[in-house]
């Protein structure tokens, strides 16, 4: 049994690292975007189509990979994938181009999307209702390490015009990780699943009331907390702040949702979901009228570890009612939630762009300060009549 005990533990391990890649991946862009255009010659909101296609390709293929996984296997198609983002990474090195970088990193996108998901979907398969969120807490800290990571070393890499490099370091690692995850068996009992056909399970799945309300507020919750995220380094080089101080000032909010998941673990048995919620909602209204006031470095470094809190306390939650709707048909609505959340912030990015590139960046985050409130006030009162309704 302690030997069982100990591959299980290795392989999430070994999950873990396979979601920090892809957030180092996804979150390495934002310090810059300011470098990359002037690099390639083209304006701010022109370069921001690396982030926000990136966002788009990578919630679209969310459903795809979560069907995938459900024929290939959850470990099959992350080890796939990874081999795959490593030639879309070698493509974003070596772009000529905004034209050729935006494809390329859209590649990425699609390919890393089945990274977390799939993970995510591991854990539900093999961890106990007991102790699930505090696995998916764990998988989130990895996240938020290569969230922290992708941030600091991408503002230096801009700083230091290497922003070429970035993009392939993270792609290249995962071809390491890919054969690793050799080792990880799939989930006991996934052979003998009965397979349904993609569409009828996607209808099945969506025609439970909450589904749609899951996946809605992941919807908004990616357009708040990612899509407007992405602005708060350019808001400080727009100050006069190099790249590196800027990658660094962000970077404390993947450091801060590392913390932050310490206490969520700690409090999530005592408070409930409804009551997490609500205070990751508070944070992320504080965090985001933090950086409306001004784009100073204290304000937006206080609105990266807000929002840090923001997604650590609303998001795990979310992302744990979300393995429970449809034990049955895990993956698929894992699958949905994540496209959601990343539709929703690629939309955001491409929606505030023009706001970022006019400088009206106070405007901006007091937009999504404004959309956290009703957004917590709704999700925690769903999640409270769910618990109603199973009990």
């Amino acid at each position: 049994m302690g030997r069982a005990a100990g591959r299980s533990q290795g392989g999430l391990r070994l999950l873990q690292l396979a979601a920090f890649f892809s957030s180092f991946d996804r979150f390495a862009v934002a310090p810059m975007l300011v470098t990359i255009a002037a690099s390639l010659g083209a304006s701010l909101a022109e370069t921001t189509a690396t982030a926000s296609l990136y966002y788009l390709l990578y919630g679209g293929m969310q459903p795809v990979w979560g069907m995938l996984s459900d024929r290939l296997g959850r470990v099959r198609v992350i080890r796939l994938t990874l081999f795959g983002a490593a030639v879309a990474g070698v493509l974003s090195a070596a772009a000529p181009n905004l034209a050729v970088l935006i494809a390329a990193r859209a590649l990425a996108g699609g390919l890393f999307a089945a990274v977390i998901p799939a993970s995510l979907v591991y854990v539900g398969d093999t961890v106990g209702m007991d102790s699930r969120q505090e696995a998916l807490a764990d998988l989130m800290a990895a996240s938020a390490v290569g969230t922290a990571l992708a941030t600091v070393l991408g503002g230096l890499a801009a700083y230091l015009d290497a922003w070429r490099l970035a993009f392939a370091v993270p792609a290249l690692a995962g071809v390491a990780l890919a054969v690793l995850l050799t080792r990880l068996p799939e989930p006991t009992g996934f052979a003998a699943e009965k397979k349904e056909g993609p569409l009828v399970q996607v209808g099945r799945v969506l025609s439970g009331p909450w589904t749609v309300v899951v996946v809605g507020i992941a919807l908004v919750e990616g357009a708040v907390i990612l899509g407007c995220l992405t602005f708060l380094a350019p808001s400080l080089e727009s100050g006069g702040y190099s790249p590196a101080v800027a990658g660094l000032a962000v970077g404390l909010y993947g450091l801060a949702v590392l913390g932050w998941t310490r206490a969520v673990k700690l409090f999530a048995n005592r408070l409930g979901a409804s009551a997490l919620i609500l205070i990751g909602a508070g944070m992320l209204a504080l965090g985001y009228a933090s950086g409306a006031v001004g784009q100073s470095l204290a304000s937006v470094s206080a609105a990266a570890i807000l929002v840090g809190g923001g997604f650590a306390f609303m998001h795990s939650t979310l992302q744990t009612w979300a393995t429970e709707v449809v034990p049955e048909a895990r993956a698929t609505v894992i699958s949905l939630f994540a496209a959601a959340l990343f539709a929703g912030s690629g939309i955001a990015a491409m929606a505030a762009a023009p706001l970022a590139e006019a400088g009206s960046y106070g405007l901006l985050f007091a937009l999504a300060a404004f959309v956290a409130v009703p957004l917590g006030l709704f999700a925690g009162l769903a999640r409270h009549r769910y618990s109603e309704r199973r009990q």
